[in-house]
């Protein structure tokens, strides 16, 4: 099993960065699937999750600038990062983790087994 998480960078504040997440060792179609941040300092936290069958939910902090998609023949994840701010500073994670989505209310198809899987991370900051 593998999350492969790339795309972040140096961007100034107002700009764009779209992250991706190559996954391999299980389907997107049975897994939900989600972007988490980390802040240097600060814990983890959820910023959007993808249903297997293709539903999402965005936090707060991500409502209006971000949108995650995927591509289930590709096993690729996607976050659109748009109007970025200094706040959105931090390792961004892709994971398919049972709690972390559930808490997201992102689920799994039904019948399959969830099991946790996280990515290394691509470091995203926004400064002038």
């Amino acid at each position: 099993v593998q999350l492969q998480a790339s795309g972040g960078g140096l961007v100034q504040p107002g700009g764009s960065l779209r992250l991706s997440c190559a996954v391999s060792g299980f389907s997107l179609d049975d897994f939900a699937i989600g972007w988490f941040r980390q802040a240097p300092g600060k814990e983890r936290v959820g910023v959007a999750c993808m249903s297997s069958w293709n539903s999402t939910f965005y936090k707060d902090s991500a409502l209006g600038r971000f949108t995650m998609s995927k591509d289930n023949v590709k096993n690729m994840v996607f976050l659109q990062m748009n109007n970025l701010t200094p706040e959105d500073t931090a390792t961004y994670f892709c994971a398919t983790d049972f709690w972390a989505l559930t808490e997201m209310k992102c689920s799994y198809r039904a019948g399959t087994i969830p099991k946790n899987y996280w990515g290394q991370g691509t470091q995203v900051t926004v400064s002038s």
